[in-house]
C-alpha cells in the first residue's frame, strides 16, 4: 500500500509542478479560509494545494477535517489565492462538490505553507 501511495504522491507532485501559472498583476494581500467539499481525502489533494501553493508563494496550511472535508488558510496576493482555489475546483482527480471561502484576518507572523495532519 506504501507504494502506491508513494506513486500517487509522485503523481501529484509532477501534476502540480506542470500546471501553467500565469504572470499576475499585483494584487492586494488577502487571507482566506477555505472548506472544499466532496471527494477531497485519499486522492493527493493536500498535497497538490501545497505544492501549487508554494510555487505561488502563498502562506498559510492545509489540512484534512473529520467530516471527510478539508479545510485551509491561504494567504498572499487576491488574484494568487483565486487562482489556486480555482485550480483545486477543477482537480480531475477529486470532486469537490461545494466549496465555502470567508476573509479572515491578515497574519503578520512570517510562515511558510504547511500541510497539517
Amino acid at each position: 500500500m506504501k507504494a502506491l501511495k508513494r506513486l500517487r504522491d509522485d503523481y501529484v507532485i509532477w501534476h502540480a509542478n506542470h500546471i501553467n501559472i500565469p504572470d499576475f498583476d499585483s494584487s492586494t494581500l488577502v487571507r482566506k479560509k477555505v472548506i472544499f467539499s466532496g471527494r477531497v481525502q485519499k486522492v493527493g489533494f493536500r498535497l497538490e494545494l501545497f505544492t501549487i501553493a508554494q510555487r505561488l508563494k502563498l502562506t498559510g496550511w492545509v489540512k484534512n477535517l473529520e467530516d471527510g472535508s478539508v479545510e485551509a488558510e491561504l494567504q498572499g496576493e487576491e488574484l494568487k489565492v483565486d487562482f489556486l482555489i480555482k485550480s483545486m475546483k477543477s482537480l480531475k482527480r477529486a470532486s469537490v462538490k461545494k466549496w465555502d471561502a470567508i476573509n479572515i484576518p491578515i497574519s503578520r507572523n512570517r510562515e511558510d505553507f504547511t500541510v497539517v495532519d
